[in-house]
């Protein structure tokens, strides 16, 4: 599996959901409505859900394994982590 591409929808500020996400796979499969969350020790990614019919969220889309799970959270964090700090940026300028 490899992530072709990450684009981060929508920043949020002072809230727990930080953004809203959408990957590519393998420039073949898009998976949107991935949201970063801040949780309570670390931000972590969670997969897009729907509550089914006894009011549970069940996620539509997820990885399998733990390191497919890795790999697309580190992947994802990584990527709102640049997008954020060009949103901080003075002008909104490319930081490098």
């Amino acid at each position: 599996m490899q992530i072709t591409d990450i684009k981060i929808r929508k920043l949020f500020e002072d809230n727990r959901l930080c953004a809203l996400v959408s990957i590519t796979i393998d420039n073949a499969i898009a998976i949107h409505d991935i949201k970063v969350i801040r949780g309570p020790e670390r931000l972590f990614v969670a997969m897009p859900s729907r509550k089914d019919d006894t009011g549970v969220y069940r996620d539509v889309a997820h990885p399998i394994t733990a390191e497919a799970r890795s790999l697309l959270e580190n992947a994802v964090l990584e990527k709102y982590n640049e997008e954020l700090e060009k949103a901080k940026a003075p002008n909104n300028e490319d930081v490098e």
